[in-house]
């Protein structure tokens, strides 16, 4: 279990406040900070990490204690065993894909990197440098890199933010795989309420530098039902049944819609197709689309 009980004082556009944060995190669990920049979701990482100290109050991880303020405990950050990633990347540029991997781990296991790059899609690109790399590739060497340090915490830092809609959906499914295949516990912070519900087990909603809202990202962002006349090109985040009828939630924008599906369209429809909702009144029609982006024989773009 991780126990983060902290507080911070810090200076926001709207003047000073205070972090002032209570919450507890399962093991390989994947939990999201959502709220506003300048809420605090980025300096709670921080003090995860080590590379803040908080004013007051205890970090433990699975038994061991990282931070204490009334004991006088504060681990430097490479006893905290943290991978974490950035929203720059943070990748050394004078390095190869496959010497960045190298630098993070404590014992040098070349095949470990070689599987780790294997794992992730990056094995032809190992001798290639940061700056030769698309943003989405970047991400992927960064994610590795972190995971190479055989982290108790996995800290993800907006980490998609800079990446077009279609990348980052691909990463998403990067993220929760190695995520899974590692058993890792991580914490994201994001701003994308269809990212927050693909990949999270809970949500923390912090406003104003405290938690406001926790739970399951279905309760958290569709504890309200609104009906509107709608149309709009979105792709299925999820399906299922709730008695005798099947919901499919959607994204569009930023935000969440929860639909009704026929047995017809669940035997059709599937998370991750793209559709096309149309709605008269309250009878919403979902219809799902053929991939535009890809001719026959041609390959996917670049990740």
């Amino acid at each position: 279990m991780i126990r983060i009980t902290v507080e911070k004082r810090l200076s926001g556009a709207n003047g000073p406040f205070t972090l002032s944060v209570d919450l507890q995190m399962r093991p390989h669990s994947l939990l999201t900070l959502y709220g506003k920049s300048g809420s605090g979701k980025t300096t709670l990482l921080r003090m995860l990490a080590g590379l803040m100290k908080p004013d007051s109050g205890r970090i433990e991880v699975n038994g061991e204690v990282w931070f204490d303020s009334s004991k006088g405990v504060c681990l430097p950050p490479q006893k905290r065993k943290v991978g974490m990633v950035f929203q720059d990347y943070a990748l050394f540029p004078t390095m190869s894909v496959q010497e960045n991997l190298l630098f993070a781990q404590e014992k040098k296991d070349p095949r470990k990197v070689d599987e780790m790059l294997e794992l992730t899609g990056l094995l032809a690109l190992r001798k290639r440098y940061p700056g030769t790399l698309s943003g989405g590739q970047q991400q992927r060497v960064a994610l590795a890199r972190a995971i190479l340090r055989s982290p108790k915490l996995l800290l993800l830092d907006e980490p998609l933010s800079a990446l077009d809609q279609k990348t980052r959906g691909v990463l998403q499914d990067e993220i929760l795989k190695v995520h899974q295949r590692f058993s890792l516990s991580t914490m994201l912070v994001s701003h994308d309420k269809q990212e927050v519900f693909k990949l999270s087990d809970s949500v923390a909603v912090i406003r104003h530098g405290r938690i406001t809202k926790r739970g399951s990202p279905h309760d958290v962002f569709l504890d309200r039902i609104t009906s509107n006349k709608f149309s709009f090109v979105s792709t299925i985040l999820s399906i299922r049944r709730v008695d005798c009828i099947y919901l499919a939630v959607i994204g569009t924008g930023n935000e969440l819609v929860e639909v009704v599906l026929s047995e017809r369209d669940v035997a059709n429809l599937k998370p991750g197709d793209e559709v096309l909702v149309a709605s008269k009144a309250f009878n919403p029609i979902v219809v799902k689309l053929k991939e535009t982006w890809q001719e026959p024989g041609e390959e996917p773009p670049p990740v």
